[in-house]
């Protein structure tokens, strides 16, 4: 009896995914393991002795939010730039595309202190907004400033080529059945539109929790005011309380992913749906 052969499309499929757990697994399965075996060093008072000081807290609550807030600004508005790059042409809308790019290759630490020289209150922007009562530079709003300008891309770059194809006929055809412009995008464009958007919600969250080159210079980083928790960890570092930061770090590594759980469990949700309405 002939041996059976498995033939794949694909050669030498074990070998490549046996690669890829071996790689994934030194680049973030050991890492991550590691924090969560240092935190375990600390007994749980002690653990919640690092977790839960009031100004450990304060960072959660000015990171945590100041991410949330960034990341739902930047949907609003990379919707419309998208839209705007996607749907219109005029002139310098290539250079304003090359631009969105910008905070991608910008080194963190530039983005911080050129965001720090316009809004400080003699810089180009701060000077003007200072009499108006408006601080930017050293304070929470600041930071807030920071995680937009670094987030905004992800949400670009996830949503236009789903709207470069998205056909403009179907916006058409809505208008021809007698649907409104409002009609138009909440009926037809959003639906279609929210797995992107949820996506790109999800990576400039992400990258706005973590956070910290862009965030320092702007933020003042004062106690129990402009303080963000990746500074907190590396305070910790530096002060050789080694379990104090991986505590504070498993903290924020177990919210995170509980959010971004729940933003995927959305995701799949909105998809399901998109496909009964179709």
């Amino acid at each position: 009896m002939a041996a059976r052969i498995s033939r794949r499309i694909l050669p030498g499929f074990g070998l490549s995914l046996g690669f890829t757990v071996a790689y994934l697994s030194l680049i973030v399965l050991v890492p991550l393991a590691a924090v969560f075996l240092k935190t375990a060093s600390l007994s749980p008072e002690a653990f919640w002795a690092a977790v839960s000081s009031p100004r450990v807290v304060a960072t959660y609550k000015l990171t945590f939010g100041a991410s949330l807030a960034a990341a739902l600004i930047n949907v609003v508005f990379g919707l419309m730039l998208a839209w705007s790059l996607v749907r219109y042409s005029f002139p310098g809308r290539k250079l304003v595309d090359a631009l969105i790019d910008l905070p991608f290759a910008l080194p963190t630490a530039v983005a911080g202190i050129a965001l720090t020289a316009l809004y400080a209150k003699n810089g180009w922007l701060g000077q003007y907004l200072e009499p108006l009562g408006i601080k930017v530079a050293f304070t929470p709003l600041g930071v807030l400033v920071a995680l937009v300008f670094i987030g905004l891309p992800f949400v670009v770059r996830t949503v236009q080529p789903v709207l470069e194809d998205l056909e403009t006929e179907v916006e058409e055809a809505a208008a021809s059945l007698g649907a409104s412009r409002l009609q138009t995008v909440v009926r037809v464009v959003l639906p279609s539109l929210a797995p992107a958007l949820l996506t790109g919600f999800a990576l400039a969250f992400a990258r706005a929790v973590g956070e910290y080159g862009s965030v320092i210079f702007i933020a003042g980083n004062l106690p129990m005011v402009s303080e963000i928790t990746p500074l907190i960890i590396i305070t910790k570092l530096e002060q050789y309380d080694y379990a104090g930061a991986t505590a504070v770090a498993s903290v924020m590594l177990i919210a995170s992913f509980i959010l971004l759980l729940l933003i995927n469990v959305l995701q799949e949700w909105t998809r399901r749906s998109a496909r009964k309405v179709r």
